[in-house]
């Protein structure tokens, strides 16, 4: 719970974040302070704007349309990463959320699912809309998370709050999608490790686990009439090497009876018997032939 931040407060704590900061025309006046109140402030609300461009999203988030009058929210986050101030004041962003969400936010702690729409959250909620269409497809470029994070990190560091004081629209109100792209979690775990002197720089997240030497085993299923996979060809190949090849061209990427009597010629070298030398791939035989991992 805490005072909203002053406009020249804002900007200073944003700037020192290393952020780009826009101020859009008369932001540090407009409000809609008139229409309810404006605090005591609890966390940051993150969106996606569903528009694109970035002068055209920042007009509406500043002006708002018909049924609903700007401000939008408080700051627009563009794809290159820099911030454009169109508020300060109560913004028409949050609308109506779970207050169980909202007391889980106070105590810092993990979030319940957000199953009513109870509570006044533009009264507690810093908002920032971030330019994205919203659908799924619509990159994020590695700028623009930066900078929500940034943002996000330079209020929670004025605030003294935790990467907990951090939640997504979705999060709030029933129905809602944003931000649609990546996870909050994530995002709440880039914020923590800002706030804790160890900003994540691109590229130094985990690092994922290096692809085998050998292609595991994907089920016999995989095998049947028509199939048609670059791994079939690698393990052709595989079984030619082991002098099992019955193949008079190829071998190729489609699964044909050439690949069904390679196989069982393969099974049976192996010792197998009877339905264990059918000719279909099982685990054991498969992992025998160590067939190379493909791209």
């Amino acid at each position: 719970m805490a005072k909203p931040i002053s406009a020249s407060t804002m900007v200073e704590i944003l700037r020192a974040e290393g952020l780009t900061v826009h101020e859009v025309r008369s932001w540090r006046t407009h409000h809609r302070n008139t229409k309810g109140p404006w605090g005591p402030l609890n966390g940051v609300m993150i969106h996606h704007t569903v528009t694109s461009g970035t002068a055209a999203s920042v007009d509406i988030c500043y002006d708002g349309y018909s049924g609903l009058p700007g401000p939008l929210c408080h700051g627009v986050i563009d794809k290159k990463g820099e911030i454009h101030l169109v508020g300060n004041g109560r913004a028409n962003h949050a609308g109506l959320g779970d207050g169980d969400v909202l007391r889980a936010v106070v105590d810092e702690r993990a979030l319940p699912p957000d199953n009513e729409a109870d509570t006044d959250g533009n009264r507690h909620f810093y908002g920032f809309e971030c330019v994205n269409l919203g659908n799924g497809k619509d990159p994020w470029p590695e700028a623009q998370k930066e900078a929500i994070e940034k943002v996000a990190a330079a209020i929670c560091r004025h605030h003294g709050w935790s990467e907990r004081s951090v939640i997504g629209h979705k999060e709030w109100q029933p129905g809602k999608s944003d931000p649609r792209g990546f996870t909050m979690e994530g995002m709440r775990a880039r914020i923590a490790g800002r706030l804790a002197g160890k900003p994540q720089k691109p590229g130094t997240g985990p690092k994922p686990p290096p692809k085998p030497a050998h292609e595991p085993f994907p089920g016999a299923a995989f095998f049947h009439v028509g199939k048609k996979s670059a791994l079939i060809t690698a393990m052709g190949r595989r079984l030619v090497a082991e002098g099992c090849g019955r193949y008079e061209v190829g071998p190729g990427p489609e699964w044909t009876e050439a690949d069904h009597a390679s196989y069982q010629a393969w099974q049976r070298k192996l010792g197998f018997t009877g339905k264990d030398a059918d000719g279909i791939p099982g685990k054991v035989s498969w992992d025998r032939l160590k067939v190379p991992s493909v791209d």
